[in-house]
């Protein structure tokens, strides 16, 4: 039976700005395009839901203009908030440029999200059946990241727990990383990320330093390659790099999260882990032929883009639509 997905991570506002390219420093560019839309974590709640899981937010939202933007967008995804709006600040946000090679760069700033006491966690109730996720982000804050590191240890044994280090990895203090890691049971990272934690090498090797020496609970890692795919390591020793789909790029904003949100919300439906892989690198490449980071596809886009690209559906779709 497929639980909840309970994100303990953050969400902020995105203030996106779309450029031909980023200025040098000192001038200025006009931008070609702007949008205020929900980020952060709520790109890969968004990608969940969408494929059929229920979300709940069990992270932190403020008292302003940004929390209340932030509440709106969890309520037009049917993403319920578990904990109530914080008085102690907005909400933070994040300014993004899109350059024309649909590559992006960002300046954050942190609000209510970088704070965090167990009593702002207690409405946050895991039962059986849930899936954990969090991300490095507010474990890369100094008033959030101790609590949160606590919180997690204290999950019980079979409640499955997701960790996505995200590229604020080496903001995390590494006695708070390892604690972290400890308890992971899917860790998804990409290849950068990868190597900070278990060192340089290929994948693979990568892979098997990570399940070894890092994450010794874990089921297993996925490293993702962007427009490469990934490539899924198995505690049992399977390991197999599961191709991505060839797509034009029009912003890739929020493709990492789209990966993960589906990834886990395959998982969490009984698809096998290396099914569940290319699932969700069909759901990131549709993700980035469309603009904006909440971009990800529902479950029956998905099926379609698999058809179309002469790829089998996945068991789960195949049985749904023998059903109707």
């Amino acid at each position: 039976m497929s639980g909840r997905l309970v994100h303990v991570g953050s969400a902020v506002v995105d203030y996106v700005y779309r450029i031909d390219a980023l200025p040098a420093a000192g001038t200025e560019k006009t931008a070609t395009s702007y949008a205020r839309v929900a980020g952060g974590g709520f790109n890969m709640m968004v990608a969940a839901s969408r494929t059929g899981m229920r979300v709940v937010f069990g992270g932190q939202l403020g008292t302003g203009p940004d929390g209340d933007f932030l509440r709106a967008a969890f309520a037009t995804e049917d993403i319920e908030t578990l904990t109530p709006p914080s008085p102690l600040m907005d909400s933070g946000n994040c300014v993004a440029m899109i350059s024309g090679d649909a590559e992006r760069t960002f300046v954050s700033w942190p609000g209510v999200e970088s704070r965090l006491t167990l009593d702002m966690m207690a409405p946050v109730q895991v039962l059986a059946n849930d899936w954990v996720f969090t991300s490095g982000y507010t474990l890369s804050y100094p008033g959030s990241r101790d609590v949160l590191a606590d919180w997690i240890e204290a999950l019980p044994a079979g409640i499955p727990f997701v960790f996505d280090p995200t590229p604020v990895i080496a903001d995390i203090p590494r006695p708070i990383l390892d604690r972290v890691l400890a308890r992971t049971t899917w860790l998804s990272c990409n290849t950068n990320e990868a190597a900070e934690i278990a060192g340089a090498g290929d994948a693979q090797t990568v892979a098997i330093r990570l399940l070894a020496e890092h994450c010794r609970r874990a089921e297993g890692v996925i490293i993702r390659a962007g427009a490469g795919g990934c490539l899924v390591r198995l505690a049992n020793g399977g390991t197999r790099t599961v191709p991505g789909f060839k797509v034009t790029p029009v912003d890739t904003n929020g493709a990492g999260d789209t990966h993960i949100g589906a990834f886990v919300s395959g998982l969490s439906r009984g698809m096998q882990p290396f099914e569940a892989a290319r699932y969700a690198n069909a759901a990131a490449a549709l993700s980035v032929t469309r603009h904006g980071g909440s971009s990800a596809p529902t479950d029956a886009e998905i099926q379609e883009f698999l058809t179309q690209r002469g790829e089998p559906t996945t068991a789960l779709g195949r049985a749904e639509a023998t059903a109707t």
